[in-house]
């Protein structure tokens, strides 16, 4: 046997399988419990004179909730889920969805009335939208507690308020449907504090569908069982998502774009200070009772351990989309549909193809809390798979951490020339919308004019490459990732991309080797010694008696 892999083994043992250290993590934070408490309403809105209705529109909805909520718009005004704009202050760059490019569905620039159907407003078709209305803010896409409300997908952040007999996506793939509006008047005398559905309504649907973007949240959240999430689960934690994701003045904690590495703070959500969505806040820095296993946060994110795998509550996640492909038709001249034995769409017409995964494991990066995110400006090395989201750190670094991710395969346009990706101009009932007429050179100029930013008229497509951090779907104790699955040789160790450390079980070095031989052969020999004196020692007692 390798010597460092009886090391592994002598220190797996002495640490205890990270799967069986169920008692060492302290139970469900009280800072959820206490949250749950205080979300009973303190006021019936079925009772209030300015909610009695009819409402014929979202933002008559809106005006009525400001008559008594009178600062609320313009907190939610502030927010990122209002501006889709983010400073981030480690490289100095304003980022946001109407800024950062994507390998999903590209960029929200001249598709705003289809992209928009998740922006917490009515009404942003393009450009030119308001952004100082507080009457064009969406009260009901959070604070809905009937689970009726909807927004249309087609209606630039509205719902439908009217019913549609048949509609049928413009990207396919064929098959139309039916759909009912929601009664404003109702939702709006049931209003209450957010919950799962709210944020789910979006936050699951990220990328065009269910599980499409994140692979770590999609709809079996809504109501999980406890081996999906011990957070989320009526007979775990029961949390919402504010619970971590506080809001203050409705600024919610939390970016993706800046995302926590290392929370300094510990255990500080208890005690009022929303500013963190970190599993530290509730759990501390040092959430085991044996103290070598506390040693691994210092080096690990929680979640590491913790989510074994994504995309396990049964919806499958994307994890490639090639745009190259798209624009193929069938013998008929229509745009050509393919499922796979799933049901899952695997080739689009209007998108390319696609691949899926569940029960995903997570790739390991180390991370410092800095994402290298590119915009359509950004300069780019076509000579190579493009990064779009690279994130920093190494073993070195005291602020770095190994994390899980889902890393997404893509293959999309960019600027030949230039050297930057391109807008592309999907959707859109005209000529040059690519969901209508299936061509490249027409949506990507149109995409580049609209957009105002330089194009050469030549384009190519590239393979890309995104980071999506891991941080939903945590297992029961029970269930975190054994030691030994890190603590292993070859490709199928989950560290194995971490090569700039050394990794008891995993790695070899001569010295280690030497060392742990002459403490293996101290060990035997030292026994073997032993025994042979209690063995002449008990000899010499039967002889002098």
């Amino acid at each position: 046997m390798n010597i460092h892999v009886a090391m592994a083994a002598v220190l797996c043992l002495a640490l205890a399988p990270l799967a069986t250290h169920a008692r060492d993590i302290p139970s469900v934070p009280q800072a959820g419990k206490a949250a749950h408490s205080e979300r009973e309403a303190t006021t019936d809105h079925s009772t209030l004179e300015a909610l009695k209705g009819p409402f014929k529109n979202g933002p008559e909805v809106t005006k009525a909730c400001l008559s008594c909520h009178n600062t609320a718009g313009h907190q939610v005004m502030k927010s990122i889920h209002w501006t889709w704009e983010a400073k981030n202050p480690a490289i100095d760059k304003t980022l946001g969805k109407k800024l950062v490019a994507n390998n999903f569905c590209g960029s929200i620039l001249s598709n705003e009335s289809r992209c928009t159907n998740c922006h917490a407003g009515y009404g942003w078709t393009d450009k030119n939208f308001d952004f100082s209305n507080q009457e064009n803010v969406d009260c009901l896409a959070c604070h809905d507690t009937t689970g009726t409300y909807r927004k249309f997908s087609t209606n630039a952040g509205h719902p439908l308020y009217e019913d549609i007999d048949s509609f049928e996506p413009m990207e396919g793939p064929p098959g139309a449907k039916s759909f009912k509006a929601p009664d404003l008047t109702n939702i709006a005398q049931h209003v209450g504090p957010s919950g799962r559905s709210n944020c789910g309504n979006c936050h699951f649907n990220g990328g065009g569908g269910d599980a499409v973007k994140h692979g770590d949240l999609d709809s079996s959240l809504k109501n999980p069982p406890k081996e999906l999430d011990v957070h989320m689960a009526k007979d775990g934690a029961n949390m919402v998502c504010s619970d971590c994701h506080t809001f203050n003045s409705h600024q919610p904690s939390g970016s993706r774009y800046a995302a926590t590495a290392k929370d300094p703070h510990g255990l500080d959500l208890p005690r009022n200070d929303h500013n963190q969505a970190t599993c530290e806040s509730c759990h501390s820095s040092s959430p085991h009772q044996q103290a070598r296993l506390n040693m691994h946060t210092g080096k690990l994110a929680c979640q590491t351990c913790h989510i074994p795998a994504f995309a396990r509550g049964g919806v499958a996640t994307k994890t490639l989309w090639d745009w190259s492909t798209a624009g193929k038709r069938d013998a008929n001249g229509k745009p050509l549909f393919i499922k796979d034995d799933h049901g899952h769409l695997k080739y689009s017409a209007a998108k390319g193809d696609f691949a899926y995964g569940e029960n995903v494991r997570p790739e390991y990066k180390w991370y410092n809390g800095v994402v290298h995110q590119l915009t359509f400006t950004d300069r780019i090395d076509d000579t190579k798979v493009l990064e779009l989201n690279r994130v920093e750190g190494s073993a070195q670094d005291p602020n770095a951490r190994i994390w899980p991710f889902k890393v997404m395969l893509g293959k999309q346009a960019y600027d030949t020339e230039n050297k930057t990706l391109v807008v592309n101009h999907v959707y859109g009932d005209d000529d040059t919308s690519l969901w209508k007429n299936y061509d490249f050179s027409k949506s990507i100029q149109a995409g580049m004019d609209y957009a105002g930013l330089p194009y050469s008229g030549k384009f190519g497509f590239i393979e890309t490459r995104m980071n999506w951090f891991i941080t939903h779907m945590v297992a029961p104790k029970e269930k975190a990732v054994p030691c030994a699955e890190c603590h292993m040789r070859g490709e199928q160790g989950r560290l194995a991309a971490i090569t700039d450390l050394y990794l008891p079980g995993r790695d070899r070095n001569r010295w280690v080797d030497l060392f742990g031989t002459l403490a293996i052969a101290g060990a035997i020999g030292g026994s073997t010694v032993h025994g042979l004196i209690r063995i002449l020692t008990r000899r010499r007692k039967e002889n002098t008696q």
